[in-house]
């Protein structure tokens, strides 16, 4: 093992809604915010580090063990996925035997003590690229799959003279044993209190990571990007949040004001993507039937602050002035749009940007890909 040092446009015949809202200067999301809010996002970036540093396992040295590839990735999900549309769909150059000139590492970043700190990785990048520090992207998978699920992402990217990463999230992908290991996780969490698999485990490793990628002599330090979709985009948003190495972010079908869902009765939809901790919940609570008071207690419990201090109208603009897109359907029901408050009257930025794909549920789409591909694009390739 080796130690580390840790430390568009849009065709006019698309019928999209573009929202733009600046972050810096007028509020996003329906927050309002002047210069000193960056002093206020230093502020909960501690906060948010503090809650996870009082979750972990011993520390170790961040270390790198070789390892091979995955043969027979698990999914956590019956059918089996086999083919995504929209991945297949990414930007590629055009390069003959792309696959026989792309490089291949796997290995396990050590983030912490204990199974779950072991952090699988594999990274592509072009073989005989010219470029000494190329720009790079994290690719996030979403709910039950795992990083080989994101490879045609990869692969796109790479070819595009990016080096392109995944990993597989806490409890998926080599860091799960069974169809249940995730859920049983979260159940677990509930009743001991000691982790946080729903985002914030992962959000740890990604931090990690960066402490990785910002050493690499192949990548500029100054120039990665992260995205994921779901539950991937939910782990970019934070991460983003949290960690300014991470320069642009790109989130997909997976900003959603938690507090809001609380308020409003539209939290159902996420409640049921992960439903056997609410239905324990609901036990223990003496309930009938899950209401809102159980699913607050759900968030305060498995992600403190998740439903408050933490939520999108407060870490959202914590990233300012990174650039950020958002993606999302219009008729999304667990990442309502009513939910990520845009300002009353729309602002022009150069750095931030909401699209909404019209008649989409909570579904990524070639669209949506391309909108993200552009994105880092624009801003890493400068």
């Amino acid at each position: 093992m080796t130690n580390i040092i840790s430390s568009s446009s849009i065709s006019p015949l698309i019928c999209f809604f573009v929202f733009f809202f600046w972050l810096g200067h007028g509020g996003a999301l329906g927050i309002q915010h002047s210069a000193p809010a960056i002093n206020g996002a230093d502020k909960i970036r501690s906060q948010f580090l503090h809650l996870l540093r009082t979750r972990r396992s011993p520390q170790v040295p961040l270390t790198v063990e070789p390892s091979k590839p995955a043969r027979h990735p698990l999914f956590q999900q019956v059918p089996t996925p086999t083919f995504s549309e929209a991945m297949e769909s990414c930007p590629k150059a055009d390069i003959k035997n792309l696959k026989q000139r792309l490089r291949e590492e796997n290995f396990y970043l050590h983030t912490e003590a204990g199974e779950q700190g072991r952090l699988p990785v594999l990274i592509l990048s072009l073989k005989d690229s010219k470029q000494k520090r190329r720009p790079a992207v994290v690719f996030l998978h979403s709910t039950n799959k795992n990083k080989e699920w994101v490879r045609p992402l990869l692969e796109a990217y790479a070819s595009r003279e990016y080096i392109s990463i995944a990993i597989d999230s806490r409890y998926h992908g080599e860091r799960a044993h069974n169809l249940t290991t995730y859920r049983d996780a979260l159940v677990s969490s509930w009743i001991k209190g000691d982790t946080m698999p729903f985002l914030f485990d992962t959000v740890w490793d990604l931090i990690k990571l960066a402490d990785y990628l910002t050493q690499r002599k192949d990548i500029d330090p100054k120039r990665i990007g992260i995205t994921g979709e779901s539950l991937g985009g939910m782990h970019a948003w934070f991460a983003a949040f949290v960690d300014t190495r991470y320069a642009v972010a790109a989130p997909i079908i997976g900003v959603q004001g938690f507090r809001w869902a609380i308020d409003n009765y539209k939290w159902q939809a996420r409640v049921d993507s992960i439903k056997a901790v609410f239905e324990e919940a609901r036990i223990d609570l003496g309930k009938s039937a899950i209401d809102k008071e159980v699913v607050k207690k759900v968030w305060d419990r498995i992600a403190p602050g998740l439903a408050s201090i933490f939520d999108s109208p407060y870490s959202i603009p914590a990233i300012a002035p990174r650039p950020l897109l958002l993606l999302n359907g219009a008729d999304d029901p667990r990442c309502p749009l009513d939910g990520i408050k845009t300002p009353t009257k729309a602002h022009s930025s150069n750095n931030v940007k909401l699209i909404v794909q019209p008649g989409i549920g909570h579904e990524m789409t070639s669209l949506m890909v391309k909108e993200a591909s552009d994105w880092m694009d624009r801003f890493l390739k400068q």
